[in-house]
């Protein structure tokens, strides 16, 4: 029984050792990227893709399921146990929550080790060359006219249904095989975005995701990436270039948005390439309206009749899902990138537009 309790002790004690990594990597970016993003977790990854890669289903979405079966199942018999040895109900409930400790560290330090490290690295402008000194208004502007210009010339390209809303020119899962192709055209000038990719993955219960207010999500255990098929079509392209930008090592919010961005914009599919251009429209257009609300109503008249469809289109589709269940997700996922010591926590996802000026700046 001590030996239990002592091995018990040991694993909840990788806790603080777990965090004790997190804090020693912030201190030093350099090493992390040098030693970890590209050294360790490389090899990391490739090993995950070679188990998880060529199997179909989402490996995540079968354990993610059975972890809540199980957790539910022992807390149904933890109580059941309580209740027929009343008198020993404290040490059972003791046991059980250092059994759920264990469990929790055991979590946290392999989440840690697999890719949580990662959050850690140097910032991407850093490693792309980018300026990313403080822009006006007026620079801004330039931006977000140039995106949407972009905008109303690929939406031609791209097929649509009976509502006039786009579509995919194929199926779901054929969209999904192909988004490496982005990733190795980026690669030509992003070196660092080169890898071996394992294929996105559709999750079969994504109605639940939408009502969690989630497009997608990179399981680190499995290093697989996981997308919500379904939204509509015009995010599918970009959130599955997203999850991959994570699954090749970026881990903040707004740079895998910005990564997924620059890998749509080089696939050769103009469906990868109007999602990744209106996703990018709409982080800057979203930031023109806090600053300058009257140039924003301006441009927005210049957005083509397809734009404005699917614009349309995606916000009757979340507004459906707009519930208490979703705040409390936003709430969870923002207190989760502050545990990775991303200060700004969801609010994070609005710095891509830094990005976004910065490429801009690099091609003028």
């Amino acid at each position: 029984m001590n030996a239990k309790i002592n091995k018990k002790l040991f694993f909840i004690l990788l806790i603080p050792l777990a965090y004790l990594i997190q804090f020693l990597s912030s201190r030093a970016s350099g090493l992390a990227e040098k030693i970890y993003s590209r050294g360790v977790y490389r090899i990391i990854a490739r090993f995950l893709n070679l188990i998880s890669g060529h199997i179909p289903v989402s490996i995540a979405e079968i354990l993610v399921v059975l972890s809540i079966l199980f957790a539910l199942f022992y807390i149904v018999k933890t109580i059941i146990r309580m209740i027929k040895s009343s008198s020993k109900a404290f040490k059972i409930l003791c046991n059980a929550l250092v059994n759920i400790l264990t469990a929790v560290s055991l979590l946290y330090f392999g989440f840690m080790l697999l890719w949580g490290i990662n959050y850690q690295r140097l910032p991407f402008s850093q490693i792309a060359n980018y300026d990313t000194s403080p822009a006006s208004t007026d620079e801004l502007l330039e931006v977000c006219k140039s995106l949407m210009e972009h905008a109303n010339r690929l939406r031609k390209h791209v097929e649509e249904d009976n509502n006039g809303v786009m579509k995919l020119s194929a199926s779901v899962n054929e969209t999904l095989k192909r988004a490496c192709l982005g990733y190795e055209a980026a690669s030509k000038t992003y070196p660092e975005l080169h890898h071996n990719y394992g294929r996105p993955k559709g999750v079969i219960l994504s109605e639940v995701m939408s009502y969690l207010g989630i497009g997608g999500v990179y399981f680190p255990f499995t290093g697989e990436a996981n997308v919500n098929i379904s939204m509509p079509h015009t995010s599918i392209p970009f959130t599955a270039c997203h999850e991959m930008a994570h699954q090749i090592g970026f881990a903040r919010e707004d740079e895998a948005n910005f990564i997924a961005y620059i890998a749509c914009k080089n696939h050769p599919s103009p469906d990868f390439q109007y999602s990744g251009i209106l996703s990018a429209l709409i982080n800057a257009t979203n930031t023109l309206y806090r600053y300058n609300r009257d140039e924003y109503f301006k441009l927005r008249n210049s957005f083509s009749e397809g734009v404005i469809r699917d614009l349309d289109a995606l916000n009757i589709y979340w507004e459906k899902y707009d519930t208490p269940i979703e705040d409390f997700s936003s709430s969870v996922n923002n207190t989760y990138l502050k545990a990775n010591m991303q200060q700004d926590g969801v609010r994070s996802y609005g710095r891509m537009v830094d990005l976004l000026i910065a490429e801009y700046r690099s091609r003028k």
